[in-house]
């Protein structure tokens, strides 16, 4: 009776806590769930968002994709016309992907090259996929647009260098995706050279050199129309993205420099057990997941407008 009582409890529990998750690919309506109708109707009349999520592992898989809280703003922009376009948001969920090489971020094992494809690399494949798909039931490459948050972030800039005519372009939200560094390695204190040489001492010359890697291939880009955002007390890569400014077409826009935007504490608002919760914003990395984000939907509105040509 008491195993019985305790799997009882366990299912009670995981059945709670994944209500608020949101484990599978699909369109998104603006209340922060998936969308019934899963169908593209109409869809030269229609702008396609596709959101990446952020990781919780390096290189290997993850039961990852996004708590409802986390989509709230990019869910906002589902039904908002541009140039008479409709915005549909679909959600990308490949956490459960991993990378070939268990090695890299084992610093005394690793030996370079790196053998097979990284889980970054898969997760673009994965968007080029889904690109094409959209492509092949109407929608206009310059309709579609990527963002994503974190390592879905990097992977945006990524996949828009080396692919400029995939999409019409992207939008780039706390872009990082080798750990807390700026935090880590307390770049504000010792600079930015220092710190990445404790980086590399730490974790090894795989992350280090794939890192640098991905950055001088997007720096290469001739024009990569990219909006993105940062903040500089974000301990991943905020005091470490004054590199995407070298880049002809990126737009940057640093949000403030607290829990404030423009003025408005920020706070993280969300549902657990089916009831609402709200607090302070804790993360920097998390401020584009705070209510006081939505004052940048007309910024990020214009953006769209800006590559519907």
């Amino acid at each position: 009776m008491k195993k019985i009582l305790l799997l009882l409890i366990a299912i009670t529990f995981s059945t709670n806590l994944y209500a608020d998750k949101l484990l599978k690919n699909g369109f998104l309506n603006n209340k922060m769930n998936y969308e019934k109708d899963q169908n593209i109707n109409d869809p030269t009349n229609k702008i396609i968002l596709i959101y990446n999520h952020g990781q919780n592992t390096h290189d290997g898989k993850s039961s990852n994709c996004v708590w409802k809280n986390g989509i709230r703003n990019i869910s906002s922009l589902v039904g908002e016309k541009v140039k008479g376009k409709e915005i549909m948001v679909y959600l990308l969920c490949t956490g459960k992907l991993a990378g070939d090489d268990k090695r890299l971020w084992k610093k005394k094992k690793f030996k370079p090259p790196y053998k097979g494809k990284p889980k970054l690399e898969k997760r673009l494949d994965a968007n080029l996929e889904l690109i094409d798909s959209f492509v092949s039931k109407g929608v206009p490459n310059k309709q579609i647009i990527l963002t994503g948050h974190s390592c879905g972030g990097w992977m945006t800039m990524m996949l828009l260098a080396r692919y400029p005519d995939k999409a019409s372009g992207g939008i780039s939200l706390m872009q990082a995706c080798y750990g807390e560094i700026s935090r880590d390695f307390k770049v504000k204190k010792v600079g930015i050279d220092k710190a990445l040489e404790k980086f590399r001492k730490k974790e090894g010359s795989g992350p280090a050199d794939m890192r640098q890697a991905q950055i001088d291939e997007i720096k290469k880009s001739k024009n990569l129309p990219v909006l993105v955002f940062t903040h500089p007390k974000d301990p991943y890569d905020g005091l470490l993205s004054d590199w995407v400014e070298e880049i002809p077409g990126v737009q940057r826009i640093i949000i403030s420099e607290d829990k404030t935007i423009n003025g408005k504490k920020c706070y993280r608002i969300g549902i657990n057990n089916g009831e609402k919760w709200k607090e302070p914003v804790k993360n920097y990395h998390d401020m584009d997941m705070t209510d006081c984000f939505q004052y940048y939907n007309p910024t990020i509105l214009k953006y769209i407008a800006s590559r519907l040509k």
